[in-house]
């Protein structure tokens, strides 16, 4: 494997299994993995604990600006598994519940909070060698990423692994459920004025509707490995 540090940006829609492949290739290549939906999601986590979205789901958005410089995020591997620590706090098992799930997409949209966020993911991302999967990576956050990847999979496939994987967590909720929350989450993604979910020209779409965990990652590093080569050769 040759050690020339590079980006790679992964987008996709939700429960898609970026995450998951983001983490697999930062792994087998030991660059750093960064989750940026975890990153929305503990903004929404604390707008949420400090009364900023209220019980009927709305936002003071004037407030939640004010509040931003406050919010400290960082990242942490423990036994193996990339947790996100929201001003101190490991919060990585409660900004997976479905609430905060459908909450997200409607603070994500804000522009001044991806403003906030582009600009840390930007900052972690200047020292390379780093895996970042989200819904704007490619296309707002590292537009020169040396490679992209725009993941995907049948809504059905989707929801079922996301029901799974909320089950696994003793999280009690039925399919049809996740299902609409799902489909209501894409849309709300690639139809916001700020950074929707897009599929950039340069990106590598990889539907994983019916790749294994194995597959899918030895598709990327196929692509990865080149892109890689490509590079090296060019600098030669």
């Amino acid at each position: 494997m040759n050690t020339h540090k590079i980006i790679i940006a992964i987008d996709g829609y939700s429960s898609s299994g970026k995450s998951t492949l983001a983490k697999d290739i930062a792994a087998k290549l030991g660059y750093k993995y960064i989750d940026t939906g975890a990153m929305y999601r503990a903004v929404t986590l604390f707008a949420k604990q400090t009364g900023i979205i209220n019980e009927k789901g709305e936002i003071d958005e004037e407030k939640l600006k004010a509040i931003l410089p406050q919010i400290d995020l960082n990242f942490k591997n423990i036994n193996g598994k990339n947790h996100i620590f929201l001003n101190g706090k490991d919060v990585e098992n409660e900004i997976r519940s479905l609430e905060i799930s459908e909450l997200t997409s409607h603070v994500s949209k804000l522009p001044f909070v991806r403003e906030f966020l582009v600009a840390k993911q930007r900052e972690i991302g200047k020292e390379k060698g780093i895996v970042m999967d989200g819904r704007d990576i490619g296309s707002v956050v590292f537009p020169d990423a040396e490679v992209k990847f725009f993941v995907t999979a049948s809504p059905e496939v989707r929801a079922k692994r996301r029901y799974e994987e909320l089950k696994s967590k003793g999280i009690e909720v039925d399919y049809n459920s996740v299902l609409k929350s799902l489909v209501e989450r894409d849309k709300q993604d690639t139809t916001r004025e700020t950074s929707p979910l897009i599929k950039t020209e340069d990106a590598i779409v990889i539907d994983n509707s019916n790749l294994s965990r194995e597959q899918q990652l030895e598709l990327a590093l196929k692509y990865i490995n080149e892109r890689i080569k490509n590079i090296d050769n060019a600098k030669n």
